[in-house]
């Protein structure tokens, strides 16, 4: 177990020597992403302006107060409260995120399934998962909202955000074929068997 510190934009060579269960601390730039954002980039073929090319993205429909554009507001937008979506519902889009677009680290609570474990592993990405709960921490760690793009979607817009000690988070799913919700899985499987049989009770 080891702890990284990362400036975005990252390399592969950067993402391969993550491990699961080491703990990433992100700098520079995060993108804001959830459902609708990816629906109108891959199914109604929008496209965006950003470079997201060895970035992170985190699963999110932030909460914002729309404000005059200024230096400290560049984007006409001041944070509210950003916390992070559960990233099941959207793991169809984990691998053209990585094959369109070069993201790297995809950020989220709960986990994602094995169609996003292998494009990492072929790829090279890895999933940071984040403790749920934690929006007005979160909120702390982003220094401002930089740009935004997509915003006819708001708040499910692309956001650009500035950040600053993001973290730790947790490498939960890895490039060499590691989930940390596989292993749960398994534990919670083997568990519930051994208690069942305890009590003469035989597992389906």
């Amino acid at each position: 177990m080891a702890h990284y510190e990362l400036e975005t934009p990252v390399s592969e060579a950067q993402i391969r020597k993550l491990r699961v269960n080491d703990t990433v601390t992100l700098h520079t730039t995060l993108f804001g992403i959830r459902d609708a954002t990816q629906i109108h980039l891959f199914d109604l073929g929008r496209s965006t302006r950003f470079d997201l090319s060895g970035h992170a993205v985190i699963h999110t429909a932030p909460n914002v107060r729309k404000v005059e554009p200024s230096t400290e507001y560049p984007a006409g937008y001041a944070p509210v409260c950003i916390g992070t979506t559960t990233s099941d519902r959207m793991e169809r889009f984990t691998r053209p995120l990585m094959t369109q677009y070069g993201v790297r680290m995809i950020v989220g609570k709960g986990g994602m399934r094995e169609g996003s474990l292998a494009a990492f592993e072929e790829l090279g990405g890895v999933y940071l998962a984040i403790v749920g709960g934690t929006a007005a921490l979160e909120t702390t760690w982003i220094e401002q909202i930089e740009d935004v793009d997509l915003d006819d979607l708001n708040p499910e817009s692309l956001w650009k955000f500035r950040i600053r000690n993001f973290g730790p988070l947790l490498v939960a799913m890895d490039s060499h074929g590691n989930s940390l919700y596989n292993v749960v899985r398994s534990d919670v499987e083997r568990n519930r068997a051994s208690a069942l049989a305890s009590l003469g009770v035989q597992s389906s």
